[in-house]
């Protein structure tokens, strides 16, 4: 499987929900906010739990799974490859801590894989291993993470576009509505967005609002 898909990364990420009071695990939650990302026109979506143990998480991942098949979006499991091929989503986004690209594709070389990178070393390393796509940043400051790198800024990030040389690269942190321009006019492939995304109304998903955004960001990157 080749990965081509350009445009909005979008992330559901249960803790940035649940600080706004609202929980995606619930009945309905998840499946409802890829149904609403992906009308808004987003070409990749993310599992991110954190804090979820792994039954619940690759129950989330089966429950997301249909929906984003039947969108024609490929979904990443994050940091657990096993959760993934369990689940029969498309792929596993590892960070620096997690394993190492070659030893996901020991789990399965039929998974995609990305890999976060947070400076030139990294992204070097990352390149060397040839995983699917390349992420690198924060860009921005982010509040998604508990021990955030330091930001590259959109110069970081245009520099790390030059040196993957043509290799799909995404934008990572800090990145919604107000500066995702900037980092589309860098070069990135595709831009993660979480926060940004995170509309909620009372203790549920704000879907409409949801869908807004994303088609916002969207067209921001056309």
């Amino acid at each position: 499987m080749t990965f081509r898909a350009r445009g909005l990364y979008a992330i559901v990420d249960l803790d940035a929900f649940r600080a706004r009071g609202v929980d995606p695990a619930r009945p309905g939650g998840v499946e409802s906010i890829c149904e609403a990302l992906i009308s808004g026109g987003a070409a990749v979506l993310q599992l991110r739990a954190k804090h979820e143990g792994g039954r619940d998480t690759l129950s989330l991942l089966r429950r997301m799974a249909p929906v984003a098949r039947a969108g024609g979006v490929p979904l990443f499991a994050n940091d657990r490859a096993d959760l993934a091929v369990l689940a029969g989503v498309e792929g596993v986004h590892v960070g620096q801590d997690d394993l190492a690209i070659d030893d996901v594709r020991r789990v399965s070389r039929a998974l995609l894989v990305g890999v976060s990178t947070h400076d030139p070393k990294q992204l070097a390393a990352a390149i060397a291993a040839a995983p699917d796509y390349l992420a690198y940043g924060p860009v921005f400051g982010t509040t998604s993470k508990e021990r955030p790198d330091a930001t590259v800024g959109v110069a970081g990030l245009s520099r790390a576009v030059s040196l993957a040389a043509g290799r799909p690269l995404v934008g990572i942190g800090g990145i919604g509505r107000a500066n995702v321009a900037a980092v589309r006019a860098a070069g990135a492939s595709l831009v993660a967005v979480i926060s940004d995304l995170c509309a909620v109304s009372g203790d549920a998903p704000d879907l409409p609002e949801i869908e807004r955004r994303a088609g916002q960001l969207v067209e921001a990157l056309a």
